[in-house]
């Protein structure tokens, strides 16, 4: 049965999708009308700020906000502090002072060893005028907090669990709301007594403020480092050791502690790099020796794959990353190439942060023919980020020939496997660093985000990508998330092997279909030589593909006669559709035709349902789209 507009996909309270069940109603939310706006549950969460999150920004706005705030959650200071430099560079008239970071802390006793996850929480205040400035950041870098930290996260707070920073510096709130001398007692009456040590009282906290005058070096921003369990603050009693144990236990029940999430973590870095080739639980993937010579490449090792809170994330970290590395060697700033029509933020990400992007949206050989030209004129680039295949397109790009031409003039290659999945193609032999959203087809049950970022052992980059990611990197998946994640992935290679089947045999009715115009799809693209290059001995063609029909009013009829799940995100383990440009692009369509992308596109992500199932609700919506009147 179909969602009704508005309401998530799956039904479950974390899920990644949501129902836009008809052209109209996807219309309807970009152009942000009442009809779909005011129905909304939930959405992708990098786009729809979660409503647990929205309550947990509240209950903080309540507790230490100033009149006309807004504010923006994240898992650690340097994650915010990156948000806070990003608003103080783009928000024009800002006052000193107004965007500031508050650190919460979990409130646990350190004389006791505790054994269960525990979360910080970093919250970026700012003047709620700035709010679209400050969501660029929480939609294109992917490093806000999740639906299930934020979870956590509220409830620890309601219940007195999770404070502000004590700092020695300050003995009282310095930014308290007039009129709220002691809101920083709000909670539990057990937590309302200051703790004092050294004469110092325990509640105070300090927040870090805005410097529009100065610049600091993108290196010296990324360097604070904080690991899932953050370290409590000590209030040196017993009677919060017992209740946080309980809180924890009520949260997640008894299995969710540090050494669980550890051992989740450590599974999908293992299915990721390849050394488990078979579907395995989590005690199978955790008694696999560590043999590096059976992985995706050689030498390469689960401790060469990071993981992030979404595929976004990873992407974003890995540009912030290649920056710092270009600014330690001292080398004057170089803009990065985005190579083919991508996923809108990856664009975005490379043209809002450092010296900016030069962008081949057709990502074809005439493209490498004027990339070299300019390498051979002298021009020098940071790095090439490019999608193996395209979305929405599915152009595979020539990456024998980029690998060649970053070899000869010093840039990285940056490559996204999301939509291909390393099971149907090797990519990392020709990257420098190979980075997926591990929350499409890797997960399938979209009810959880994750991303990864895997460097490749043989690439001349690899020592400095190495000793960059021991300084820079910090862990901020979220505990719950890994869980989830770990236990979705278990089946993944037999769920691709079987969505390739059936996509081939949609794709193949739909190239069949006089009504269609083009069926976009890697066996069926001119680029299919460049694909096939990277394809492994057993690999597919993966499980998403494109259509344009000869007349609007047909792809129209065709998706809102489709029984399918509809709405935005890939990879889902149910066959899942949207209008793409619309849904992604809906205030610039000219510019997206501009680069070949049809407005009426619509994107097909296939599912688990069984091929001749879904091959009758294709027919059906064709005939659909073959009764509809057309402006002919």
């Amino acid at each position: 049965m179909l969602a009704a507009v508005g309401q998530p996909v799956p039904n479950t309270e974390h899920a990644v999708s949501v129902s836009l069940p008809s052209w109209k109603a996807t219309v309807g939310y970009e152009r942000g009308e009442d009809w779909v706006v005011s129905k909304m549950k939930t959405g992708y969460p990098r786009f729809f700020i979660h409503l647990t999150i929205q309550e947990l920004q509240t209950e903080i706005l309540n507790l230490y906000g100033r009149p006309g705030e807004s504010v923006m959650l994240f898992p650690s200071a340097a994650t915010a502090m990156r948000c806070q430099r990003f608003i103080c560079d783009r928000a024009e008239g800002l006052e000193p002072g107004s965007v500031r970071v508050l650190q919460l802390q979990p409130v646990v006793s350190q004389k006791k060893s505790v054994e269960t996850t525990l979360s910080s929480l970093a919250c970026v205040f700012f003047p709620k005028e700035h709010f679209a400035v400050a969501k660029q950041v929480w939609q294109h870098s992917g490093d806000g907090i999740s639906s299930r930290r934020g979870e956590f996260c509220l409830k620890a707070l309601k219940d007195g669990l999770l404070r502000p920073v004590a700092t020695p510096s300050s003995s009282s709130p310095s930014y308290a709301k007039p009129g709220h001398d002691d809101f920083y007692h709000k909670g539990p009456r057990r937590y309302q007594r200051g703790a004092s040590r050294n004469g110092v009282h325990h509640d105070a906290f300090s927040s870090t403020t805005n410097s529009t005058s100065t610049h600091t070096p993108l290196s010296e921003r990324a360097l604070a480092h904080e690991p899932t369990t953050t370290p409590p603050v000590d209030v040196d009693a017993d009677a919060e050791d017992r209740d946080h144990a309980q809180f924890v236990e009520e949260r997640f029940g008894r299995n969710l502690n540090v050494k669980l999430a550890t051992q989740a973590k450590l599974a999908i870095r293992r299915r990721i790099s390849g050394c488990l080739t078979d579907d395995s639980d989590l005690d199978q993937a955790l008694a696999n020796s560590r043999d590096e010579s059976s992985g995706r490449q050689r030498g390469l090792s689960e401790d060469d794959v990071y993981l992030y809170p979404c595929g976004m994330s990873s992407i974003f970290n890995t540009h912030r990353i290649l920056l710092a590395h270009a600014e330690a060697k001292g080398e004057e700033p170089r803009r990065s190439i985005c190579f083919g029509f991508p996923y809108i933020d990856t664009l975005k990400i490379l043209e809002k942060w450092g010296p900016g992007c030069q962008f081949y949206g057709f990502g074809s050989s005439a493209c490498l023919d004027d990339l070299q030209k300019r390498l051979e004129g002298g021009e020098r680039f940071l790095a090439l980020y490019t999608e193996f295949p395209s979305n929405p397109l599915l152009n595979a790009p020539d990456l024998i020939r980029i690998r060649q031409l970053a070899d000869k003039y010093g840039f990285a290659v940056v490559v996204d496997e999301t939509v291909g999945s390393f099971i149907n193609i090797d990519v990392l032999s020709h990257a420098d660093v190979v980075v997926s959203s591990l929350t499409k087809v890797f997960s399938g049950d979209s009810n959880v985000m994750g991303g990864s970022a895997v460097l490749n052992p043989q690439s001349s980059w690899y020592a400095d990508l190495k000793h960059l990611m021991a300084r820079e990197y910090e862990d901020n998946y979220w505990a719950e998330d890994a869980v989830f994640l770990e236990r979705n992935s278990r089946d993944f290679i037999s769920r691709i092997e079987r969505i390739n089947v059936s996509t081939e045999a949609i794709a193949s009715t739909l190239k069949s279909c006089p009504l269609v115009k083009q069926v976009y799809y890697p066996k069926y693209n001119p680029s299919r030589p460049n694909y096939d290059a990277c394809r492994t001995p057993n690999g597919g063609y993966g499980g998403l593909l494109s259509v344009t029909f000869h007349h609007p009013e047909q792809a129209v009829a065709f998706f809102d006669a489709l029984e399918v799940q509809k709405g935005p995100s890939l990879g889902t383990n149910f066959t899942l559709a949207c209008p793409y440009a619309v849904l992604a692009h809906y205030v610039e369509l000219d510019w997206v035709a501009s680069w070949g992308v049809d407005p009426d596109i619509v994107r097909l992500s296939v599912g688990l349902e069984e091929p001749d199932d879904l091959t009758g609700r294709i027919e059906r919506a064709l005939k659909a789209a073959e009764n509809a009147k057309t402006g002919e």
